[in-house]
């Protein structure tokens, strides 16, 4: 697995595409707050749930200053048939040789149904304005996890 990152370390640079075949930089969001989560696969139960409730909360967060952008091994096309059958209104970006998700430490070893795969950790990251991490939460539940995200930024 890579290093895990720490709060106060820069978060690496990405640029990838989008499910419409656009490019989104972390460079060009600079000045602004930035959430990413990496989830192991779209149109999956936890996935689902997950996405889902970055959505039903994207207004508080958007208000809060923040952009949300969801990454995973997916690739756009696939991206896109999440994106409309869940009615998904932030960037989904598409990491399909995980690169981005190695940069992160969002992957590696973990437990899947009693067994050891490797593939994606369920993390998320909140970058600061300077493109700094601000918090780090590795191997979260896709299940109240945006409550608790929510509650670590103060948003109630």
């Amino acid at each position: 697995m890579s290093r895990r990152l720490q709060p106060g370390d820069p978060a690496p640079d990405l640029t990838l595409p989008t499910a419409d075949g656009a490019q989104v930089s972390l460079q060009s969001l600079r000045g602004g707050k930035v959430i990413l989560y990496f989830y192991p696969a779209a149109m999956t139960p936890g996935c689902t749930t997950e996405a889902c409730d970055f959505r039903d909360n994207l207004g508080s967060l958007r208000g809060a200053g923040y952009t949300v952008l969801g990454i995973s091994p997916d690739d756009p096309q696939r991206l896109a048939q999440f994106r409309e059958q869940e009615a998904l209104t932030y960037p989904l970006l598409a990491d399909r040789d995980h690169a981005v998700c190695e940069a992160y430490g969002a992957w590696g070893e973990k437990q899947l149904d009693g067994r050891t795969v490797t593939g994606v950790i369920r993390s998320t990251f909140v970058l600061d304005a300077e493109g700094r991490v601000e918090t780090a939460m590795y191997g979260v539940q896709a299940t109240g996890h945006v409550a608790e995200l929510r509650r670590t930024l103060a948003l109630g």
